[in-house]
């Protein structure tokens, strides 16, 4: 047996003695570096292997009680409400996407489809992150002016490019998203309505399936889910969201993302390879290194902002294969110490063909 299976049983048999928040740092190898100095604000991390607790460990002052944020992991979840509706025929991936904002004559913006919004590549004139900060768009629309009607900031930008012709990651490109989601539901103008059909059907079709109980999803003034940056879960939750990323079952086997529309998410995209639906894929961008260096290029993940991670690995791990989730408050920088750490994560401890 290799000494990573050792490790990893013997943390299993103490999870099935007591608390995994009671092991001491010392004793749990697996999670203990991320918690090291220069790991940044390591809050919670969770590993399942084959569907079961691998490890699980908190920061003083945090625990099952405490929902924490998903920043651009919201991202991901938005996709697969939007998966769930192409899957009922509601929506198609490769039609003009359904904004009536879009549909005058002639307007370019006519040519922008679900899969361009999905896969970041709409061509529309978005600015993620601006030097200085008030020159990007997503964080006015977030955070300063934009937070009565987000979608409709986000909708009325003209496009700067050809649709599907360049990649460029837009927190609001997720917004339209969820638009679109809620249009779908309800014709109601109603704020409230328009947010009380959006979470019926995110908890019906996805969250309960799941197991998701803690889910707080947040709505901007006219009742559009903020799909791009604002959800809220418990560690357990975000463990149970990423084995729906990983296989799209629940941790109980059933069948919850079709396996189609999870294969699109993972695909990597025609504009950029590291980026499939709303998802982060291991594969090497241009003029970049795959995210997780090392790891298998079958890894998918839901990132956010300040290091909240929801990573996933079918060839690595047993059977079902491995969910990471890291969630904390790390500064972004272009290493990664996270980054790096969840993949000698992937590398030393869960590797197919154990003993």
């Amino acid at each position: 047996m290799r000494k990573g299976s050792v490790l990893l049983a013997a943390i299993l048999a103490w999870l099935a003695t007591g608390s995994s928040a009671d092991i001491p740092p010392r004793a749990d190898p697996i999670t203990a570096p991320f918690f090291a100095p220069g790991q940044g604000d390591t809050r919670a991390v969770l590993i399942l292997d084959n569907g079961r607790i691998a490890a699980k460990r908190y920061a003083p002052g945090y625990g099952d009680g405490n929902r924490f944020i998903s920043w651009s992991m919201n991202k991901t979840v938005t996709a697969m409400l939007v998966g769930a509706l192409v899957a009922d025929g509601r929506l198609t991936l490769d039609a003009p996407a359904p904004v009536a904002e879009w549909r005058g004559a002639g307007d370019p913006r006519g040519g922008i489809t679900l899969r361009h919004l999905l896969t970041m590549s709409s061509g529309l004139h978005h600015t993620e992150v601006g030097r200085p900060v008030e020159n990007s768009d997503t964080n006015q629309v977030l955070f300063a002016g934009g937070t009565g009607n987000m979608a409709a900031r986000a909708i009325a930008q003209p496009l700067e490019v050809r649709p599907g012709s360049r990649f460029e990651y837009s927190s609001l490109t997720s917004v339209i998203l969820s638009e679109i989601v809620t249009c779908a539901l309800t014709p109601s103008p109603d704020p409230r309505a328009r947010a009380k059909a959006y979470r019926r059907f995110a908890t019906e079709r996805l969250f309960a399936p799941a197991g998701i109980r803690s889910a707080f999803l947040e709505f901007d003034g006219a009742g559009t889910q903020v799909g791009g940056s604002l959800l809220h879960m418990t560690l357990p939750d975000w463990g149970r969201f990423g084995t729906l990323l990983l296989d799209g079952r629940s941790l109980a086997g059933r069948r919850v993302i079709a396996p189609d529309w999870l294969a699109f998410m993972k695909t990597p995209s025609a504009t950029d390879p590291g980026y499939g639906g709303q998802t982060w894929l291991n594969r090497a961008r241009p003029g970049t290194r795959p995210m997780f260096p090392g790891a298998p290029a079958t890894v998918a993940s839901a990132e956010g902002h300040l290091g909240q991670h929801v990573t996933v690995s079918p060839d690595s791990g047993s059977g079902r294969g491995v969910v990471i989730v890291r969630l904390g408050n790390t500064p972004d920088t272009p290493v990664r110490p996270d980054t790096l750490l969840i993949a000698r994560t992937l590398a030393r401890h869960f590797r197919r063909g154990r003993k």
